[in-house]
């Protein structure tokens, strides 16, 4: 499962990697891929519409909030997890925070200190709602419907 799958981060707004013994304080807006390395005390957001990607390494840390459609964890989170795509969880992956995900894949070994709740991340359209001013009378053969008005709309 873990060790067969190749990943691939990478993406054409390129990758942002805080690299091991690297500690950043305040919280980073990205777009792309996120690789975190080293420690950072601040939140993780993707920008708006982004396909963002974040990444946490096994001996990576966050101590903050994560906000990003795809967010691979194997290393330690301390803060809430929102993922609106997809969150995997590695075997060595430690999150202490709720996590919020439309799609998850944990691994044997992996752990959440707090609720896991599901939530759809693409919002379905509302059904389209039929037009109470139209009545449909009849169907021709040709599978077109004659729409008419119907007497509410004549009022």
């Amino acid at each position: 499962m873990w060790g067969s799958k190749k990943r691939k981060f990478g993406s054409a707004s390129g990758t942002t990697l805080v690299a091991r013994d690297t500690t950043i304080v305040g919280d980073v807006h990205f777009s792309g891929c996120l690789e975190i390395e080293g420690i950072v005390q601040g939140n993780l957001v993707a920008d708006e519409g982004s396909s963002g990607e974040v990444s946490v390494a096994e001996n990576g840390r966050v101590e903050g909030e994560i906000r990003a459609p795809v967010v691979v964890i194997d290393g330690t989170v301390e803060g809430d997890v929102f993922s609106t795509e997809r969150l995997e969880l590695a075997p060595r992956g430690r999150v202490l925070g709720n996590v919020h995900y439309a799609m998850l894949e944990m691994a044997a070994g992996s752990e959440v200190n707090g609720s896991l709740t599901h939530s759809d991340a693409v919002s379905t359209p509302a059904a389209k709602q039929p037009d109470p001013f139209i009545e449909v009378t009849e169907m021709g053969a040709d599978g077109v419907v004659q729409e008419v008005p119907s007497q509410a709309a004549k009022s």
